[in-house]
């Protein structure tokens, strides 16, 4: 697989989470106006809870990865997929932080 398919896929993945995640999500949030309630929602029985509890420590595991390569290879930016990490998800970010640690690595490169 070469770059820009690899690149095409990353961002697709990401953009097809975030749109997912709206046409879910963002209709029930409206109508209840419950933020609290929303995020807690995942937690209502142990295999919500399993499933909301591996998106977290994944972020968290995002989170110490984009800490790390900002100090050991000047990764920039990366604060932008941590807030997408949140909302709409780990997937976004994670997704975007890929695609902005490939751009800078690339650049480094040249």
């Amino acid at each position: 697989m070469n770059i820009k398919t690899f690149q095409f896929l990353t961002a697709a993945a990401a953009v097809i989470f975030a749109v997912g995640f709206c046409v879910l999500v963002v209709p029930p949030l409206l109508a209840s106006g419950d933020i609290w309630g929303a995020a807690m929602a995942g937690f209502v029985n142990p295999y919500s809870s399993g499933y909301a509890l591996d998106a977290i420590m994944c972020w968290a595991i995002l989170a110490v990865w984009v800490i790390y390569e900002a100090r050991a290879h000047g990764i920039k930016h990366g604060w932008v997929a941590l807030l997408l990490g949140v909302v709409p998800g780990v997937a976004t970010g994670f997704g975007l932080y890929l695609l902005i640690r490939m751009q800078q690595l690339k650049q480094v490169a040249k």
